[in-house]
């Protein structure tokens, strides 16, 4: 048995589960707090913070005077311009009881672009039913920036001093380039240095069909993030004398040899626990062949059932995938030059190099030529914390009791990768609880439980209470 199973097992049997204020004054709190994060959520998904606009600074500025307005002292405050956009960092400060390095909440401001014309309701306006509140970002992440800033306010304002430094860093383009966090973790480590980090995005609450909570999860990993061109060249000439060395055929060709091929299957501690401790909750065939592939990963039919399913099909190995089209140069003229972008999340243990090399066996035609698009980022797994998981399921108790927590390897690349790689131990979790059907994190029409406010603010202070306030 692997160290990682060893040490959930202990921690699932001995984890004791306390409580740090009286019930009745925090619901008055998060009632009233929940209030004031509806209304800067409101504010947030208003601002159009995708890369392009060139509104992220202003968000920021924002935020920043939220903060000053609740007490934080100017020069705890900083905005790190990056070209077109900005970081900010709040250093909420301690009385340094504990003796322990800061810990980083880390969520980012900006989005990815949404048309209106295609939304059910306007994307940038906050919108709601009886269920869910709407709006571009408003799972993704503004939520969770608006969260977290209302924590610190609450905090603020009701003198909490914490055990030790807390810091926020709110990045602005994790969407895109994710320059702002590597600026930081490279140029101003002092303002983010921490002993861990809590990105807070992704991972969290999981519910079923029914609305019930089944299990949280917990970010232990991300795969490599990786993307590559493949182009293909031809000498062109005039539309009306076609030749049959056309680039679009060439590179259609290799495309469909893109579709029909499927990386081998590939597991590891983090995914195995994941899907162990997931496979009894799903009283379905995905269930089934969750446990069925961890009693034998070469079982096909679990492999099937499962790379069936777009929510798990990451979990088992190395996926890419073409996402961008470019090529030609006149309607009148063949293209010279046509070319895909292809996007990959890496299994760890691959280099981007041997996946481009495995790439252009699959599509087989030496004429193509390939290249890496920007920097690949490659991070290690994230040490198991028995402080971070004592503390999570104490503060889940008084919301969804006994819930099951389940560590998790991400398919796709937040801030956090790029903590670790700095050398920061990074654990990945939202208080949101969401059925995985209704997550349209950079979809149309995205969404987030309206009761998903109170149940957050008050994980997230329970929390803070559970790793920065004095024990008793």
């Amino acid at each position: 048995m692997n160290n990682l199973c060893r040490s959930l097992i202990f921690f699932c049997a001995t984890v004791a589960l306390t409580t740090q204020h009286s019930v009745a004054d925090e619901n008055d709190d998060v009632a009233y707090y929940s209030e004031r994060a509806v209304e800067l959520l409101r504010d947030a998904i208003s601002r159009e913070t995708a890369h392009g606009q060139g509104l992220v600074p202003a968000y920021a500025e924002s935020l920043k005077q939220v903060f000053l307005e609740a007490g934080f002292p100017p020069e705890n405050l900083t905005i790190v311009p990056n070209g077109e956009t900005a970081s900010l960092v709040l250093r909420y400060e301690g009385d340094g009881g504990s003796g322990r390095e800061p810990i980083l909440f880390s969520s980012h401001m900006d989005i990815v672009p949404a048309d209106p014309e295609s939304w059910l309701r306007h994307p940038f306006e906050l919108q709601a039913d009886d269920t869910f509140f709407y709006g571009r970002g408003v799972l993704d992440n503004k939520f969770d920036v608006t969260i977290l800033t209302t924590l610190f306010v609450w905090l603020k304002e009701s003198g909490f001093v914490p055990t030790r430094d807390l810091v926020l860093a709110f990045t602005g383009d994790e969407e895109s380039f994710q320059e702002t966090v590597q600026q930081l973790a490279r140029d101003y480590r002092d303002l983010v240095d921490a002993e861990y980090a809590l990105v807070v995005d992704g991972g969290g609450g999981v519910l079923n069909d029914e609305g019930e909570a089944i299990q949280f999860q917990v970010g232990f990993a991300e795969k490599t993030y990786a993307t590559f061109a493949m182009t293909a060249k031809n000498p062109g000439g005039h539309s009306s004398l076609p030749r049959t060395d056309n680039a679009i055929y060439d590179l259609a060709r290799a495309i469909q040899r893109l579709e029909g091929y499927t990386f081998p299957v590939e597991t590891n501690e983090i995914t195995l626990t994941y899907l162990a401790r997931t496979a009894p909750l799903l009283n379905n065939e995905v269930g089934e062949a969750m446990a069925r592939l961890v009693a034998d990963p070469a079982d096909a039919e679990a492999i099937a059932t499962l790379r069936a399913q777009p929510q798990y099909v990451g979990t088992l190995g190395t996926t890419c995938i073409p996402t961008m089209l470019s090529g030609g140069h006149a309607e009148n003229a063949l293209p010279r030059a046509v070319t895909a972008v292809v996007n990959c999340r890496v299994f760890p243990g691959h280099t981007p190099a041997e996946i481009m090399r495995e790439l252009q066996r699959v599509t087989d035609n030496p004429e193509i030529e390939w290249r890496v698009v920007g920097v690949p980022v490659t991070s290690p797994a994230s040490p198991f914390n028995t402080e971070i998981m004592e503390a999570i399921a104490s503060s889940l108790e008084p919301i969804h009791s006994g819930l099951p927590i389940v560590p998790k390897m991400g398919s796709g690349t937040t801030d956090g990768a790029y903590w670790r790689a700095a050398g920061i131990p990074s654990y990945s979790f939202t208080g949101i609880f969401i059925n995985p059907k209704d997550s349209f994190a950079h979809g149309l029409n995205e969404r987030v439980p309206r009761a998903a406010v109170g149940e957050s603010l008050r994980f997230w202070r329970s929390m803070i209470d559970e790793l920065a306030s004095p024990k008793n």
